[in-house]
């Protein structure tokens, strides 16, 4: 049996907030995008496989997918099990726009289904009765020659639809996408972690690196509550999160000793490392960069259990690389500077520095699986016997459910 992988790309929007994922099924040895396998039923098992355990908002949270169909699945009855106010189907570009699909879609929109165009290059005659129908055009700049991009938006702006810059490869294209007027972008600049940050980091966040560092170098409960007054907000949005994921206390935390004698030094280093990547965003508004954080710390973690089910330090240890692996991107400073600082255990630098030992496997098993690169994710899975293809699409599942709960 073909094995396959989940892959998900944010897109965000003009502030860089993320705003959806374009879920990818990648099979061992190619990369595919739902509906693009020759076999439409194929697909359909895919994506019942991949939702079936958790189900799709485990996937995305509190935000919309953008999934791609063919045209065999767009008039089956399969679409209409997706979930209609989470789901945004993306038309292939390979579907030729007849009468019958304009009037599927206009059935799914009334359905309650949003609508997208995929890899849209032109403003022809066969997609404009589409463009009161469908919610978002994605214009692919890798096709569209550079010259005549500014034109088409223009164009395509004259219509009560959001326009999706797909393909942003670089700072320069994600800059001019900008001034043009674009609503949402997405592409590997984007996707890639050092791209989500770009600010030196604020006073909050040095108090927290500083505060992470007292707890590692095992510094008593007094010293950690008195860095935390140097940024009284800090204290705030830590109980208000470590409140918000531990209903399972009978009482609420009231304070930061509070917190360090009811969870326990372990369960709130965890969420200080949290609010590195959460700091500075306002309201319910989610970072990218906590999202990829929170769900390869939780991810290592998982798989580390696998492997070694009964180390649970292990595990712990596995979790902290993944946490601590985009600090250069939050700090914007060499990670080699960052861990100089810090009291970390030799295992751990060594993971985060070279990538190396078994927590440094762990770390590349993550970029590999965020990248889609299923080819070398299938190799990796080949050296290491105790770990299938099923163990981790489940653990993969369960770290997306865990960061989209954490992140809400």
């Amino acid at each position: 049996m073909q094995q396959f992988f989940l892959a998900r790309q944010p897109i965000l929007d003009r502030k860089g907030d993320l705003r959806a994922f374009e879920l990818l099924f990648r099979s061992g040895g190619q990369s595919i995008e739902a509906g693009e396998l020759d076999d439409t039923h194929a697909t359909a098992q895919v994506m019942l496989h991949a939702f079936g355990d958790m189900g799709i908002a485990g996937v995305l949270g509190a935000h919309k997918g953008f999934i791609n169909l063919d045209a065999e699945f767009l008039h089956s009855d399969m679409v209409e099990l997706l979930p209609r106010k989470q789901v945004v189907i993306e038309l292939l570009e390979t579907i030729v726009i007849d009468d019958a699909v304009i009037a599927r879609c206009r059935d799914l929109k009334a359905m309650g289904f949003s609508l997208a165009l995929d890899d849209v290059l032109k403003l022809g005659d066969d997609i404009k009765p589409l463009l009161g129908v469908v919610d978002v055009i994605k214009l692919d700049l890798m096709q569209i020659a550079p010259a005549k991009l500014s034109a088409l938006v223009k164009e395509f702006k004259k219509y009560p639809v959001k326009l999706l810059a797909e393909k942003v490869e670089d700072r320069k294209q994600a800059s001019a996408c900008m001034e043009m007027g674009f609503d949402l972008f997405q592409g590997y600049y984007f996707a890639r972690p050092e791209m989500l940050s770009g600010k030196h980091a604020d006073a909050s966040k040095m108090v927290l690196l500083r505060i992470l560092t007292l707890m590692l170098s095992g510094a008593e409960n007094d010293k950690i509550v008195e860095a935390f007054k140097e940024h009284p907000t800090l204290s705030y949005n830590l109980l208000r999160m470590v409140n918000s994921a531990s209903n399972n206390l009978a009482v609420k935390i009231s304070s930061l000793g509070h917190g360090l004698m009811v969870l326990g030094r372990r369960a709130l280093q965890r969420w200080v490392q949290l609010l590195l990547y959460a700091t500075g965003k306002e309201g319910n508004v989610v970072s990218p960069l906590m999202q990829l954080a929170a769900t390869r710390a939780k991810l290592m973690e998982l798989v580390a259990r696998q492997v070694r089910q009964r180390d649970l330090d292990y595990a712990d240890r596995a979790f902290m690389v993944g946490m601590l692996s985009l600090l250069d991107v939050l700090m914007d400073e060499p990670m080699h500077d960052i861990v100089a600082h810090m009291s970390l255990q030799e295992e751990i630098e060594a993971a985060l520095l070279q990538h190396s030992g078994d927590l440094g496997d762990l770390l590349s098993l993550c970029g590999e699986i965020e990248s889609g690169d299923a080819a070398a994710v299938q190799k990796r899975l080949h050296s290491c016997p105790s770990l299938t293809a099923d163990t981790l699409n489940g653990a993969q599942l369960e770290a997306l459910g865990w960061a989209n709960s954490i992140a809400m």
